[in-house]
């Protein structure tokens, strides 16, 4: 029989093609530019005939998490809207750590990916399809190294300043589907979480804050090979026009409360990460962390707060991080609580899913949830 083929020249595409046999390949999974960070991949296979699929990505263990692959499946779509999972095997020792996917296709085509990914094309769709809706305006804050707009949209006529943005870690591609669920409830003027929000909120949303990453297949960095989410102390035009994008943004609205929206590679769940050891903390900024984390996991069964990052010791934060550099920069002129918002690449081993494990679908639902959780913070705080 012809041998099937394999493509990644589009957007968000990363492999590396290093042999072909029949229905068999190897494969191996491009770097980030400039950067050692690799673990995205996003790929077409062709000619696959009905057979039974035999992908090997060789070189594994180098990648930036090979924690992250034990336990994990890969991404499957035909259709490139539905996104199930493949039967996935790790091993560590085989040709210097080899992950094996297994999928037999109903056609000739099948996508692969390490989680569902989003277009820049559908970024587009999303971004326009919200500036249609009243009250919203759309601006770009600056421009990437590669000479994308890095968009905003703001919307709601409240005093509290409420900073939503994603993918700084371009591979994080949950972070999207989360940015289209949240865009979904503050725009569906029926919503009655939405109006309460709108109401009391001045939001400003970056649904990707990294567009060159995204489009270039990285996992971690943009164009130039640096992770956007150590660049808060100090971004440049040269090196970051990403981050001093937003943060000379957000300097001039002010943040009451921020959510930078994250993937985890390896941890099984839906956890927050506050911003612990920043030299300003205060007890009032911790209570309302706390006070959020307790409405969430009250909301939602997905959210849980025993599994997560380890806190940082007092006054040992990174500043460089976005989390701790808000809450930092401002939580004595605004009481700023900010967070970090992780979902898994594999799923939430509490409610798992066979079919998709963590999806699209749910990564859209825990933003309904969020929001809802922000409504309610918002009407129990103390002024």
């Amino acid at each position: 029989m012809t041998d099937i083929q394999i493509h990644a020249r589009f957007d968000s595409g990363n492999i590396e093609v290093l042999s072909v046999g029949g229905a068999q390949a190897r494969l191996a999974i491009r770097r980030d530019n400039q950067s050692d960070f690799f673990q995205w991949f996003h790929f077409r296979v062709s000619n696959a005939g009905g057979r039974e699929l035999v992908l090997r990505l060789t070189g594994m263990a180098a990648s930036a998490y090979p924690g992250g692959w034990p336990g994990y499946r890969a991404a499957v779509s035909e259709d490139r809207e539905f996104w199930g999972r493949a039967a996935t095997e790790w091993d560590a020792e085989a040709d210097g750590g080899t992950l094996t996917i297994r999928y037999t296709p109903a056609g000739d085509l099948a996508w692969f990916a390490y989680f569902a990914p989003y277009s820049m094309e559908r970024h587009h769709d999303l971004v326009s399809a919200a500036a249609r809706s009243e009250g919203v305006a759309s601006r770009s804050l600056g421009t990437s190294l590669d000479g994308q707009p890095i968009d905003c949209l703001e919307l709601g006529e409240g005093e509290m300043q409420v900073w939503l943005y994603a993918r700084q870690h371009p591979g994080e591609s949950m972070a999207a589907w989360w940015m289209e669920g949240a865009l979904d409830l503050l725009t569906d003027p029926a919503d009655p979480w939405g109006r309460v929000l709108r109401e009391k909120c001045r939001f400003h949303i970056v649904p990707n804050a990294n567009p060159d990453g995204s489009v270039r297949g990285h996992l971690r960095t943009n164009a130039a090979g640096v992770n956007l989410n150590r660049e808060w102390h100090s971004p440049s035009a040269e090196r970051s026009p990403e981050v001093l994008a937003i943060r000379t943004a957000m300097d001039e609205t002010g943040v009451h409360f921020a959510m930078d929206v994250h993937g985890d590679e390896a941890i099984p769940a839906v956890f927050l990460a506050g911003f612990d050891g920043i030299p300003a903390w205060t007890a009032r900024q911790g209570a309302g962390y706390a006070r959020y984390c307790k409405i969430l996991e009250r909301r939602t069964p997905d959210f849980q707060t025993r599994l997560g990052y380890p806190a940082a010791r007092p006054g040992k934060a990174n500043l460089a991080m976005s989390t701790n550099q808000l809450a930092e920069r401002f939580g004595p002129s605004h009481g700023c609580v900010s967070m970090t918002l992780e979902m898994p690449f594999k799923d939430n081993a509490d409610l798992p899913c066979e079919q998709q494990g963590w999806s699209p679908e749910r990564s859209k639902l825990l933003a309904r949830d969020c929001l809802a959780a922000l409504g309610e913070w918002l009407e129990t705080r103390e002024d």
